[in-house]
């Protein structure tokens, strides 16, 4: 013979929703909400890190594609640089601040500048540059023609008369190592995303 044993668990179920205090439900709310945007804030923080990052420009020696004060969106992985790619800078130099320039000659390369023309040749072939505010008449101490080495660009500002570059030994040329980014476009001010 089996022996049955029943059980009986008394069962209270919660008050219906009405009985509610509101404050538990606005908390509770509120740290929803709080959740969400945290979830929001770390996506948007592995975006910045990972895929991009914003740079504010400090100067005029991009001008006119860029301006003081303007924020640019740039790449945050390494890629293959291309004449006419602008690239924030990190290599250190007497100021020792990032600087936004124009890549005009990659590794492998050769640069002339032609001072009393304001003429830029790469690997013997006139520039078209019209993006420069002026034709390029500042000179620095770099002696040209200059063939880049490998692994490394040559910039220019696009305010050539006011740019300090790899026209001169303060900059020279830029090892690849140190570029953080390539500018992807400018994020403010707002609906003025293109820069070439």
């Amino acid at each position: 013979m089996r022996r049955i044993e029943e059980f009986w668990i008394e069962f209270n179920p919660a008050p219906p929703a009405a009985d509610k205090p509101v404050i538990s439900g606005f908390l509770s709310l509120l740290y929803d909400m709080a959740d969400s945007v945290k979830g929001a804030v770390l996506v948007v923080f592995l975006v910045f890190a990972l895929v991009f990052r914003v740079v504010g420009v400090d100067g005029d020696s991009m001008y006119p594609t860029l301006h003081d004060g303007d924020w640019v969106a740039t790449t945050g992985a390494k890629a293959e640089f291309e004449q006419g790619d602008i690239v924030v800078v990190t290599q250190p130099w007497e100021r020792n601040v990032p600087i936004i320039k124009r890549v005009i000659a990659v590794g492998g390369d050769t640069v002339y500048i032609d001072f009393e023309r304001s003429e830029v040749y790469v690997n013997g072939i006139k520039l078209n540059e019209p993006y420069i505010s002026e034709p390029t008449q500042l000179s620095y101490d770099v002696e040209f023609p200059l063939t880049v080495d490998e692994g490394k660009i040559f910039v220019m500002g696009d305010n050539r008369n006011i740019s300090l570059d790899s026209r001169s030994s303060k900059i020279g040329l830029i090892d690849e190592r140190y570029v953080l980014g390539k500018a992807l476009g400018r994020i403010y001010p707002a609906g003025e995303w293109k820069i070439y």
